[in-house]
């Protein structure tokens, strides 16, 4: 949703002009943002045991008997995993339940033609093509659709990691049961730990592109992204002259 800026007051400077404007919106509950950190954490946690369990550390110093490196990394994978799951499946819940920006990420209106149109334009604005920036209280456009995609691979990390898991907890495992099927889909379990795998790239390259997006909005665009998942306010600043 753009932003009206009609009503705007700020602060007088010492010419008694106003020197910047700025309102601020709720946007972020808090249930919304200690789920956002909650599932930031754990996936660190998952993105770095996660490459140890592909690339094994080579050796380990000292006495084998002595040492469970490997059990420990494994252990805070899955642990880490099974916390991105339950956090996420409150999250659908607060989705129902929660204020308008809560389920934005989760139903992109990508039929309609303001929002294609917003996508293209934030689009050219990321790559420098157009030097001013369209405000919005929740997500952009293209921030919708890039946290939308996350969420798809988020979902298919989870249910191939718990068919993964089932392999060595046995078929008759409430994860079989539960995730068994996407060895239907993979029959062969060595393509499916690939496709995790490449799961877990895609969701560091989403991590790194995410983080400057949000570095960049808040110093070119005039709004608070980086504070707004800590205190839940997007502020809008306009620097102008009357």
């Amino acid at each position: 949703m753009a932003t009206d800026f009609s009503k705007l007051e700020g602060p007088l400077d010492a010419e008694g002009e106003f020197a910047f404007s700025r309102q601020t919106v709720y946007v972020y509950e808090t249930a919304v943002r200690i789920w956002h950190w909650i599932s930031a954490l754990a996936i660190v946690v998952l993105c770095v045991t996660g490459y140890l369990i592909g690339s094994p550390l080579p050796s380990v110093p000292g006495e084998a008997s002595e040492r469970f490196l490997m059990g420990y990394i494994r252990y805070a994978h899955f642990s880490a995993g099974y916390v991105v799951a339950v956090a996420l499946c409150f999250r659908f819940y607060w989705a129902l339940v929660g204020n308008r920006y809560a389920r934005q990420i989760f139903f992109p209106t990508i039929f309609d033609r303001l929002w294609q149109w917003g996508l293209i334009y934030e689009l050219k604005w990321y790559m420098f093509l157009v030097d001013t920036p369209k405000k919005y209280i929740g997500h952009n456009p293209m921030a919708n659709a890039a946290m939308s995609s996350f969420l798809f691979v988020l979902i298919f990390m989870i249910w191939s990691g718990l068919a993964l898991y089932s392999q060595g907890a046995g078929a008759d495992s409430w994860q079989a049961h539960l995730a068994g099927w996407m060895f239907w889909l993979f029959p062969n379990s060595q393509d499916l730990h690939t496709w995790h795998h490449l799961g877990m790239w895609s969701i560091v390259v989403f991590v790194v592109i995410h983080i400057y997006a949000a570095v960049r909005e808040d110093i070119l665009s005039r709004q608070s992204m980086i504070s707004s998942i800590v205190s839940g306010e997007r502020v809008f600043r306009d620097d102008f002259r009357h």
